[in-house]
C-alpha cells in the first residue's frame, strides 16, 4: 500500500501511517504535478490546501481513499469521488474540543474585561476602578446549536455553574434535557441569554441568520460569541450594534472574508477578534492527524472506517433493487424537514411491499441523511446518519409490512406525537421517485427541483390568485398538485417551479385569502426531467 501525503501532519498521524504503509510526503507541488504522481498511490491525505478535484481524481488510477486532515471537505471533490468509487474520509472530532474551550476563553475574557486590562498595563496605566467584571457564575449561556461542539461548550459552562439553553431545530427536547439543557425558539433564547454561541453549520438557510432583527433582541448588557463559521452573523448589523452600543460586546474568531479587511470593525473596543485559532492547539492537529491516518488505514487493510463521508457499503445482490429507494428516501427526509421545518417527536418509518424484503435499515439511513442534510457541520450520509441522529437524541422506530395485497413498494414517515397527522409517503412510480402522501393527504408528484407547499381552505380561487401572484413576479409553474381530507376543508397544494421561489414572495402569498402556511422545498434535480 502506499500513501501521498501533500501536507504537514502531525507527528501521530505520520508515525502510524508508517508502521502500515510506505508513505511518502510531498509538500508544495503544483496541480500538475500531482496529477503526474497520484496514479503510483492508493491513498492521498491533504489538509485544506490541496485541491483535491475531478481532474486529480481520474489521475489517480489506483485511488482508493482520499482523507481530509480536518472537519470539512470543502476542498475535496466527494461528487467526483463518489461517482470514481473513492472513499473520502475525514476527522470530524478531531478538533472539537479546542474549539470549545476557545468559546469559554472567550466568554471569561469578555465577563473579566481582560483584554482592555492587560492593554492597558502594557500602556502604563492602572484602570483598575474601570475594569470591573461580572462573574459567570448563574449567567445564562444561550447556544445557537447545539452539535458535537455545542454540547462540549454546554458542559463545560455547566462546570462553571451557568445555565445552559439552545435552539436547534434538529435535536428533540429529551435529548437536550438529557444533558442539562432547556431548548428554546431562537427568539426566546436572544432575549434570554447573557452569553449567545453560535455552533451551526454555515448553509444558505443559516447564513446571516444573527442579522439586524435578531440583534435587537438582545439584552444591552448580552454578548455574542462565534467560533464555528463566518457569515452566521451579519457582521455589517453587528459593528452598527456595538457602536450604538446596544450589546455589551463580541468575540469572533471567524469572519465572512478571511482575513479581515475591515479593520476600523476588528479596532472596536467591545469587540475580541482573534484570526481563526478556534481549532489550532497542538493536541488537535495531533487528534485529526491520528484520526485520519487510522481511517485511512482501516479502509485500505478492508475494514470500514469510522468516519467516512461517502460511498456506504451495500451488498450486491441487493444494490441494484434498492439504490432507486435509496434515493427516494433520502428525497423524503429533505422534503419533510423543509416542510415540517423542526422535529418535533419521535419518527416512525413504514416500509410496504416488496423493499420489505431487503434490510430497509439502510433506507432509515437515507431518510435520516436527507432529514438532517443542513443540520450538521459535517457531511451526512446513510452510513453515518443514524450516529448523528442518536446524538442528536432523535427516536427512531421502524417497521415493515410485508402485505401481499401491495407490491408495489413504499415508504412512510411520521412524527409520532401530536393529535393530527404529521407524515410523509414516497413510492417509486414508472422508475421516477414519486412523493404519494402528505400529512393524511393524497397527492401525487414527482419529488424533484423546486416546489412551492401551502396549506390552504379548499374554496375557489385559491390556485388562480396564487398563480396570478406568481407569474406576475416571473415565476413559472411547471406542475400542480392537490389533495384534500373533505371538500371545503383543509387542503394541500404542491406546485412545481421552473425556479427557486424568490423569498420575499412568501410574505405576499401569505397576505392572499384562505393561505395558511407556505414553504419553498428545494430536492436535487432529476437529469433530464425539467426538459420533459
Amino acid at each position: 500500500m502506499r500513501i501521498l501525503v501533500t501536507e504537514t501532519l502531525g507527528d501521530s498521524g505520520m508515525a502510524y501511517l508508517r508502521e502500515h504503509a510506505e508513505v511518502d510526503q510531498r509538500l508544495r507541488l503544483s496541480h500538475q504535478e500531482l496529477c503526474d504522481i497520484l496514479p503510483e498511490y492508493d491513498a492521498l491525505i491533504v489538509r485544506s490546501a490541496t485541491t483535491v478535484d475531478d481532474a486529480l481524481l481520474q489521475a489517480g488510477t489506483r485511488l482508493r481513499v482520499v482523507g481530509r486532515a480536518g472537519t470539512g471537505v470543502d476542498n475535496i471533490d466527494v461528487e467526483a469521488a463518489t461517482r470514481l468509487g473513492i472513499l473520502v474520509v475525514n476527522a470530524p472530532s478531531g478538533n472539537s474540543n479546542a474549539v470549545a474551550e476557545h468559546t469559554i476563553a472567550l466568554i471569561l475574557a469578555m465577563a473579566r474585561q481582560l483584554i482592555p486590562a492587560v492593554c492597558s498595563m502594557k500602556e502604563g496605566r492602572w484602570e483598575k476602578s474601570s475594569l470591573q467584571g461580572i462573574e459567570v457564575r448563574n449567567k445564562v449561556l444561550g447556544l445557537v446549536g447545539l452539535g458535537r461542539i455545542g454540547r462540549l461548550v454546554a458542559s463545560k459552562a455547566k462546570g462553571l455553574e451557568m445555565r445552559v439553553v439552545a435552539y436547534d431545530p434538529f435535536i428533540s427536547a429529551g435529548g437536550a434535557a438529557s444533558i442539562g439543557v432547556e431548548l428554546l425558539s431562537l427568539d426566546d433564547l436572544l432575549r434570554t441569554a447573557d452569553f449567545i454561541s453560535v455552533h451551526t453549520p454555515l448553509t444558505p438557510a443559516t447564513h446571516g441568520m444573527i442579522g439586524i432583527r435578531e440583534l435587537a433582541l438582545l439584552k444591552p448588557e448580552a454578548y455574542l460569541i462565534n467560533v464555528a463559521r463566518g457569515g452566521l452573523i451579519d457582521e455589517a448589523a453587528l459593528r452598527e450594534a456595538l457602536s450604538a452600543g446596544r450589546l455589551a460586546g463580541a468575540a469572533l474568531d471567524v469572519f465572512e472574508t478571511e482575513p479581515v479587511r475591515d479593520a476600523d470593525f476588528v479596532a472596536d473596543r467591545r469587540l475580541i477578534a482573534t484570526p481563526h485559532l478556534g481549532g489550532s492547539t497542538a493536541e488537535a492537529q495531533e487528534n485529526v492527524a491520528l484520526d485520519v491516518a487510522e481511517a485511512i488505514v482501516d479502509y485500505l487493510e478492508g475494514r470500514f472506517p469510522s468516519s467516512p463521508v461517502n460511498v456506504p457499503y451495500v451488498a450486491p445482490q441487493a444494490a441494484g433493487f434498492l439504490r432507486p429507494y435509496v434515493d427516494l428516501a433520502e428525497r423524503l427526509g429533505r422534503f419533510f424537514i423543509q416542510w415540517r421545518t423542526r422535529i418535533s417527536g419521535p419518527i416512525e418509518l413504514v416500509f410496504e411491499g416488496e423493499v420489505c424484503e431487503y434490510d430497509t435499515r439502510l433506507l432509515t439511513s437515507a431518510f435520516l441523511a436527507g432529514l438532517l442534510h443542513s443540520a450538521t457541520t459535517e457531511p451526512v450520509n446513510i452510513v453515518n446518519a443514524r450516529h448523528i441522529a442518536s446524538g442528536a437524541g432523535l427516536e427512531v422506530s421502524e417497521m415493515s409490512l410485508s402485505r401481499p395485497d401491495r407490491p408495489t413498494s413504499q415508504i412512510t414517515a411520521r412524527m409520532v406525537n401530536g393529535p393530527e397527522p404529521r407524515d410523509i409517503s414516497g413510492a417509486l412510480i414508472n422508475g421516477m421517485p414519486h412523493l404519494v402522501g402528505l400529512d393524511g393527504q393524497r397527492v401525487d408528484c414527482v419529488a424533484q427541483g423546486h416546489m412551492l407547499v401551502d396549506v390552504h381552505h379548499d374554496v375557489p380561487g385559491i390556485v388562480g390568485n396564487l398563480g396570478q401572484l406568481l407569474g406576475s413576479n416571473g415565476v413559472n409553474i411547471s406542475f400542480a398538485q392537490m389533495g384534500r381530507a373533505r371538500r371545503g376543508g383543509e387542503a394541500i397544494m404542491i406546485l412545481g417551479l421552473d425556479e427557486a421561489l424568490p423569498a420575499n414572495l412568501i410574505p405576499r402569498i401569505l397576505e392572499l385569502s384562505n393561505i395558511h402556511v407556505v414553504r419553498a422545498v428545494e430536492l436535487p434535480p432529476l437529469p433530464g426531467y425539467d426538459e420533459n
